[in-house]
């Protein structure tokens, strides 16, 4: 079997199949056929065993070292270095999430990258905000994080960022993949190479220093509020690189917080490691346990695997990062007095926008992808960002790190409530009372891999055309007036009520990724399952 069948018997029966994955990993370092390159919203993703391989990782790794050898000027300025001498003087971290054959896939990127006279960092597991402080803390030119996030456990990645910690821009990633393509279609074999000697980093270490530098956060106050008020707090960690992050960052003692799904499972128990509504449900019956009272002081969080992606319950709601976003800029600005814009992606809950209309602040909307909003979070950047966020979970904040972070979110949770108090729902509760409540949603609908490409996104923007502002639309039982078409990125329906409907094609996986918000619950639903039906008809 090649390895995409291999998977699906594996994620068929992951409790009576995992022996299978020794193959996969046969797979991996014996499979030279090329894969295409394209790095999406967040880096570059492939099956295990099929496109993502032992080869086309070292292929990638040599393209990127090709790109700064030839010291284009755009490639240095989006890196953040002068020359290639000084790309390998500064160095490379290189680290990964807890998949399978993360140690052997970094060991060798960093035996091409060291074979060039590059300086290499190993960091072993960390999460994706670790390696964005770790290259500000070490000044490293870049780092190589091999994780694909939340995607299936069959799925590899390979997030690059450069030396600002912010993910790679256009202007890094455009000229790799050109020539990573390239050398993929020349059919070039690049050397397996030794490595040498490789200093070993602790990034956890430097992401608690870059905390206490920034000073965002305030970890005394969190601390002495753990210490004495005992607050329940569940954190699910997906089996992923967070586990035991928060209790060591805090320099609190193991057992400080429940901690679920901590242990060593590269299958995730078969589940796509996502913080959804489903998946937290674990912390939030842990949660349960310690009180059938619902004025017990705490949460449940379930971060995933590479610990950039964060969901928020407490015994009366789920809190998805729609509300939480919301509240954190609310938080910032009215109780730790951050001045800025607040930036939010086109697919985020205008709940935010009717809470900055009030405050008076502008909302910045951009395409999805975290990426998009680097020129907000940078610390010299003309137009400033209090919180940056989007409904995929995603949070970071002025004087932060420039990628999402979930660790971020969560010691933000525990500060709200050591400043407020409160439960988190009872903050959001008190918020919806001054600026009115929404209901937003999201789903997607998958597509056979070979099933997924351009043409996908040519049939969106072809669909967009049918639309302009003006126009009466029925969706199901609903008759709404369109008051404004987006297409940023995929398409955006907005109507006069201000409820409004959305279609993207993902540029990470084989899905199409379907937002929607209505003006009450039963109005959610509708425009869920209509557009669903919409996306359905548009794909045949």
């Amino acid at each position: 079997m090649n390895a995409s069948e291999l998977w699906k018997e594996i994620l068929d029966n992951p409790a009576t199949k995992k022996n299978l994955l020794k193959d996969i990993e046969k797979l991996a370092k014996e499979n030279n056929n090329p894969a295409e390159i394209h790095f999406g919203t967040s880096g570059w993703r492939g099956e295990i065993g099929s496109d993502f391989t032992m080869h086309n990782v070292r292929i990638l790794a040599h393209a990127i070292i090709e790109a700064v050898k030839s010291e284009d000027k755009s490639i240095l300025k989006a890196i953040g270095v002068n020359s290639f001498n000084e790309f390998k003087k500064r160095g490379v971290i290189v680290g990964h999430d807890t998949r399978i054959l993360g140690r052997e896939f970094a060991y060798e990127i960093i035996g091409v990258i060291q074979s060039e006279g590059v300086k290499c960092y190993y960091a072993g597991e960390a999460t994706t905000p670790e390696f964005s402080a770790g290259i500000v803390e070490l000044g490293v030119a870049a780092s190589i994080n091999l994780t694909p996030s939340h995607n299936p456990p069959n799925y590899g990645g390979f997030k690059l960022n450069p030396s600002d910690g912010g993910p790679a821009p256009e202007e890094l990633t455009k000229p790799i993949e050109t020539i990573a393509n390239e050398l993929m279609k020349k059919e070039t074999k690049i050397k397996i190479a030794h490595t040498e000697i490789v200093e070993h980093i602790n990034l956890t270490d430097l992401y608690t220093a870059f905390l206490k530098k920034r000073n965002v956060i305030d970890l005394e106050k969190i601390t002495k509020f753990i210490e004495r008020y005992k607050p329940s707090i569940a954190i699910d960690h997906m089996y992923g690189t967070s586990r035991g992050k928060l209790a060591k960052i805090l320099s609190l003692k193991p057992g400080t917080f429940i901690c679920l799904r901590k242990d060593d499972d590269p299958l995730f128990e078969g589940l796509s490691p996502e913080p959804s509504q489903a998946n937290l449900n674990l912390a939030l019956s842990k949660l349960r346990e310690q009180s059938s009272s619902k004025d017990i002081l705490g949460f449940a969080a379930i971060i995933d695997p590479d610990g950039d992606r964060v969901r928020f319950a407490d015994l009366k709601r789920q809190i998805p990062m729609n509300y939480f976003g919301a509240m954190a800029f609310h938080f910032l600005y009215t109780h730790k007095n951050m001045r800025g814009v607040v930036a939010k992606s086109v697919g985020t809950s205008n709940f935010v926008n009717a809470i900055a209309s009030e405050l008076g602040v502008d909302i910045v909307e951009t395409k999805v992808g975290f990426k998009h909003f680097r020129p907000y979070l940078l610390p010299n950047a003309r137009t400033k960002t209090i919180v940056a966020f989007e409904e995929s979970d995603g949070i970071s904040a002025q004087r932060h790190v420039l990628e999402k972070d979930a660790i971020f979110g969560v010691l933000l949770a525990i500060e709200m409530l050591a400043t407020l108090n409160k439960n988190l729902s009872d903050y959001l509760e008190e918020i919806e009372s001054l600026y009115g409540t929404y209901f937003p949603d999201r789903t997607g609908i998958e597509l056979p891999r070979e099933k997924f490409g351009p043409h996908i996104k040519k049939k969106v923007q072809e669909f967009a055309k049918k639309f302009k502002t003006g126009d009466n639309f029925e969706i199901g039982t609903l008759k709404k007036s369109i008051s404004d078409i987006i297409t940023i990125d995929g398409l955006k329906i907005v109507f006069k009520d201000n409820s409004w409907i959305m279609i993207r094609p993902s540029g990470t996986e084989p899905k199409i990724r379907i937002y929607v918000e209505g003006k009450s619950e039963e109005e959610k639903n509708i425009l869920i399952k209509e557009t669903k039906q919409l996306v359905i008809q548009l794909c045949q």
